[in-house]
């Protein structure tokens, strides 16, 4: 059999062995025709010299062929990045340990492939009500099926990050854990199940995992870090980071919806002059805000503390109302500060709420830190205070800007959370902050949250659907500006929706230019209080289904942007109704077709 023949029926010839052939296979998974054209000539140039392949790739070649070394597989599964990051993190530790590793996206990983794993480490984030995210919804069913096979040699381990303050708490890394010990396999670690706050848990859990698998690499000569998929993307190193943000200037805060809209809905410009910040249409941007100096004067007095009582954070000593201002968390409550506080306080009522699940959630619902003080006042000790409140974290907004167009700056396109309630004035941390208390010319500390997972196509001709109602506008903005920069010719077609069309309809001066241009081909609008029947996108995706399984027919990439727990879900519904009735298709063969749609990179979200 010719090397041809292996390339045209997959099946190894004699000249590459089977174990050669899966890791060939295993590491183009995930790349472009680009990619793998390059790649190609890349080969036949080493093949024409008569030249070895790179050290690294001898080693694995080796390394598999010969069977005699193990190989710690790190999968991720990540919606914003943490996830991805903490598994690189692994991946260098791991590398500088000695321990061979390959690097991937849950996304890019054949499900199959777990019954020839080891060793295996998941690093997974929880996504929505308990949901793995995207990247990890096809090998988290895998796994949980009756499909998934047997491995009583794997040894495994598990990092779950989360957010305590919803109630499916790290449930995804919890599944994972579950049923990989359900087919037989090992957690050589405990899992750790991440708040919010999570890097210093993080760490130590990758100290852990490395430490106790010394013994079975103890025997391999050569530690060689892979990275496949989707992790092969080289991403420039970025001066600021979230431990190191750029301390940049707001130049606007301007409202863009109307003056009796429902919504106060900003334009927010940032400067990014002299950083050398570089972003891509997709990406978050992260902001670190200060609290509001009125909540926090309120809060000291509530538990009979003072301003300038000295406090530890996180190994720094600083006055409490510094603490309060800038490290700590007043606006998301969650069932830990319940406990803690409770401790601190020695509150009957609190231990009974603590007792009772369901009405602790449904406290918690409607409720900051700030209003749980206030119905139970107490003098606190200021440490025990600081205690209580997790640290501070920065929001993640979705760019709505392309630096082809904006070049060193910024946008964002914000909601202002503001209303009131148990007779108070209640504001987001964040929204606040840039909306209301930071004035234009102010600092604010931000850095680039880069976001694989929501990309425009490489082939500017491909069409694109956008589906982004109310503040899920701002990434198509975005990909708007960069289509328009790049001369793209692919058609592109918003669906969008808001309360009135009047009050609400955002961007809608560049959204008609871009229609008068023939950049974007075709807007669906859903104005859903302009009329007795209230509608909503999913609606016009449905009353438009069969263009819309026309363009999926051509190769179109669809991006849903916004809510996670109602919009994207009711999307998502109304895209397997389309693909039913306009494809013919019966549900499992529609589940099917959407599957190999996100698996192509073609049906992508950002949804929170």
């Amino acid at each position: 059999m010719s090397a041809n023949s292996n390339q045209t029926n997959g099946a190894p010839g004699p000249i590459i062995s089977e174990p050669q052939w899966n890791a060939i296979t295993q590491a183009i998974a995930g790349l472009n025709a680009q990619q793998l054209s390059w790649i190609s000539g890349y080969l036949a140039g080493l093949a024409a010299s008569g030249q070895a392949l790179p050290q690294a790739a001898t080693a694995i070649a080796g390394a598999q062929a010969a069977g005699d070394a193990p190989v710690l597989t790190i999968l991720y599964g990540s919606q914003t990045g943490n996830a991805k990051g903490v598994a690189q993190t692994l991946q260098a530790k791991v590398e500088a340990a000695g321990i061979t590793s390959k690097l991937l996206s849950m996304a890019d990983y054949k499900p199959r492939q777990i019954k020839a794993e080891t060793h295996l480490a998941i690093v997974a984030s929880t996504h929505g009500e308990g949901e793995p995210p995207d990247d990890a919804i096809e090998l988290h069913e895998f796994v949980g099926s009756k499909k998934a096979p047997k491995n009583p040699g794997l040894k495994y381990a598990v990092l779950s990050l989360g957010d305590s303050s919803y109630e499916f708490f790290c449930q995804t890394g919890k599944d994972f854990d579950e049923r990989l010990a359900s087919l037989g396999g090992k957690a050589v670690v405990p899992r750790v199940d991440c708040d919010v706050d999570y890097e210093n848990e993080a760490q130590a859990w990758c100290e852990k995992l490395i430490e106790s698998l010394k013994g079975d690499f103890a025997g391999s000569n050569t530690a060689v870090a892979v990275q496949q998929g989707s992790a092969v993307q080289a991403v420039a190193a970025q001066t600021y980071t979230k431990k190191a943000p750029y301390t940049a200037t707001l130049l606007t805060s301007q409202k863009i919806t109307g003056r009796d809209s429902v919504k106060d809905i900003r334009h927010i410009e940032i400067s990014l002059e002299d950083s050398g910040i570089q972003y891509q249409a997709g990406d978050a941007l992260g902001v670190w805000f200060k609290n509001d100096s009125a909540l926090v004067e309120e809060l000291i007095g509530l538990i009979e503390a003072n301003a300038d009582d000295s406090v530890e954070v996180d190994g720094q000593s600083l006055t409490l109302a510094d603490a309060l201002m800038s490290k700590l968390e007043l606006t998301l409550s969650y069932p830990g500060f319940i406990k803690a506080y409770q401790e601190a306080t020695g509150s009957e009522a609190l231990a009974a709420l603590l007792e009772d699940k369901a009405a602790l959630r449904e406290y918690l619902a409607d409720r900051q830190i700030a209003d749980i003080v206030r119905d139970y006042p107490a003098a606190v000790a200021a440490q025990a205070f600081v205690n209580a409140c997790r640290p501070i974290t920065p929001r993640l907004y979705s760019i709505a800007s392309s630096q082809s167009e904006v070049e060193d700056e910024v946008h964002l396109t914000i909601a202002h959370v503001d209303y009131d309630a148990f007779g108070k004035r209640h504001q987001g941390g964040a929204s606040g902050y840039l909306c209301e208390r930071l004035e234009e010319g102010g600092e604010v500390e931000v850095f680039v949250e880069p976001n694989d997972n929501f990309r425009l196509p490489a082939n500017p001709d491909t069409p694109v659907i956008m589906i982004g109602p109310g503040t899920g506008i701002a990434p198509f903005r975005s990909f708007m500006q960069e289509r328009d920069a790049q001369g793209a010719e692919g058609k592109n077609w918003l669906f969008f929706g808001n309360p009135n069309f009047t009050q609400d309809f955002l961007y809608q001066v560049e959204w008609q230019a871009y229609v008068k241009s023939g950049l974007l081909s075709r807007i669906s609008l859903a104005f859903s209080r302009d009329q007795a029947e209230k509608i909503y996108v999913q609606q016009r995706l449905l009353e438009e289904g069969k263009d819309v399984f026309a363009w999926l027919e051509e190769g179109a990439h669809v991006y849903v942007c916004g809510d996670a727990n109602r919009m994207a879900k009711d999307v998502e519904n109304a895209l397997l109704d389309i693909i039913k009735t306009h494809g013919n298709k019966d549900d499992s063969d529609a589940k099917a077709y959407l599957l190999a749609l996100r698996k192509a990179k073609r049906y992508q979200k950002d949804v929170y």
